[in-house]
């Protein structure tokens, strides 16, 4: 088949030509801009889920959203090696950009403050720069106050107390009543959300507590690993009551199908029941491997439709892509301390699954049944465990379990034993 017309698009974060299987979340974040725009109370919104599950492919999606309804958005991507302040600004600045200059009104958030529109901007745009700031010292180098695009000076007193959760309470109160003024919104969109740090963790949770009692139409967006609520819940016990949880999953058959069927229509090509039924197998529903495996195998097959045997024939070339492009490049981050670990987590799925369970459906497995695999005492396999959490190769999602946070990774090293 012409490979030139070939739909798929396997990419991180690349949106799919078809964005099948979810269609409640879109209209769950439809239902939430229309409340916070009619100034009715709404909590900000979290997805979860394993990599390659589309989260941030639906992030855009909400985002997109929100600017087709005039909101000022931004998106940042959290690193556990950064801190908040200056990736939140770039995100908010763009924001209040996106927003233009409201009319004539009060200062933001409501209170007393510059009478017209162009004054109300600049004096956000002026706490903003403060806050970007605050962690660069009086004798900091030029490159380390950031201030891109910002003409405004900078406001003292506001945002650069140096409290990160004093000054993010009073940088989003500012920015939410800028948008109250201009009759619109702004929400800020935090991919990775799970490797913000402790600190920067409590201060975005105490800012939307308030500006969720406030009433100010401002929301945060974030997707994260599955273990994010349990990051959110030990930073605020509240965290629980303040957003609303999305896990995002594989996708249903239905919408497995459609993924694969809806593309190949648009280019005059189909699948067999057959073909459809063995791409499900092969990728078990997972988007990012819907994408992968649909791409080789348009390439592979000679005619429409693509049948079972052009699966099959495409299977091998599509596993080894993912071996060097989704797993491999995971792996090779690893030290041999690491992978032993890994393995280890690998050998002891199989163990749990000996009773007739599909091994690669087995979610987490206990810490205790990894040490008892490699033959080692829990405690010394302890700072190997924790490196794989800080790379994002593994999570617990509860105390004494670890899961891998890629589908499939355990089949992969299997495979590679």
């Amino acid at each position: 088949m012409d490979p030139i017309r070939n739909p798929y698009a396997p990419g991180a974060g690349q949106r799919p030509p078809e964005l099948a299987g979810r269609d409640e979340e879109l209209a769950t974040f439809e239902v939430v801009l229309e409340r916070v725009a009619r100034g009715r109370p709404e909590r900000s919104l979290v997805l979860t889920g394993l990599r390659g599950v589309g989260k941030t492919v639906l992030l855009n999606a909400l985002r997109s959203a929100a600017v087709r309804r005039g909101w000022g958005t931004g998106k940042l991507e959290a690193r556990p090696d950064q801190r908040l302040r200056r990736p939140l600004s770039s995100a908010l600045h763009q924001a209040v950009r996106e927003l233009g200059v409201p009319g004539p009104g009060g200062g933001p958030g409501g209170g007393p403050g510059p009478g017209s529109g162009e004054e109300q901007v600049d004096h956000v745009l002026g706490v903003l720069r403060s806050f970007a700031q605050r962690d660069a010292g009086a004798d900091a180098r030029l490159k380390d106050r950031w201030s891109p695009g910002i003409d405004a000076p900078a406001v003292r007193g506001r945002a650069d107390s140096g409290d990160i959760e004093i000054d993010l309470v009073e940088l989003l109160t500012d920015v939410g009543g800028l948008a109250a003024d201009a009759g619109k919104g702004v929400a800020v969109f935090i991919d990775e959300m799970q490797d913000l740090g402790p600190d920067d963790v409590s201060a975005l949770c105490a800012a939307c507590h308030e500006i969720s009692q406030s009433g100010l139409p401002l929301i945060v967006v974030g997707a994260g690993l599955p273990h994010l609520p349990a990051v959110l819940s030990a930073s605020k016990s509240y965290s629980e009551r303040l957003f609303r949880y999305a896990r995002i999953d594989r996708l249903t058959r239905e919408a497995a199908d459609r993924a694969l069927s809806a593309p190949a229509t648009d280019e005059d090509a189909a699948f067999t029941e057959a073909g459809l039924a063995a791409m499900y197998d092969a990728t078990g529903g997972y988007p990012y491997f819907i994408q992968a495996y649909g791409k080789t195998v348009w390439d592979v097959a000679p005619r429409s439709p693509i049948t079972e045997d052009d699966v099959a024939v495409a299977a091998p070339e599509a596993e080894r892509e993912l071996a060097v492009g989704f797993f491999g490049s995971r792996y090779e981050r690893a030290t041999p301390a690491e992978r032993e670990y890994l393995r280890g987590m690998a050998d002891a799925a199989v163990a749990l699954a000996a009773g007739g369970t599909d091994v690669d459906a087995v979610g987490s497995v206990a810490t205790a049944d990894v040490a008892t695999t490699l033959g080692k005492k829990p405690q010394s396999l302890s700072p190997a465990r924790d490196a794989l959490m800080k790379k994002g190769l593994v999570y617990s999602g509860e105390r004494g379990r670890i899961a891998f946070t890629v589908p499939h990774f355990g089949r992969y090293l299997r495979e590679q034993a």
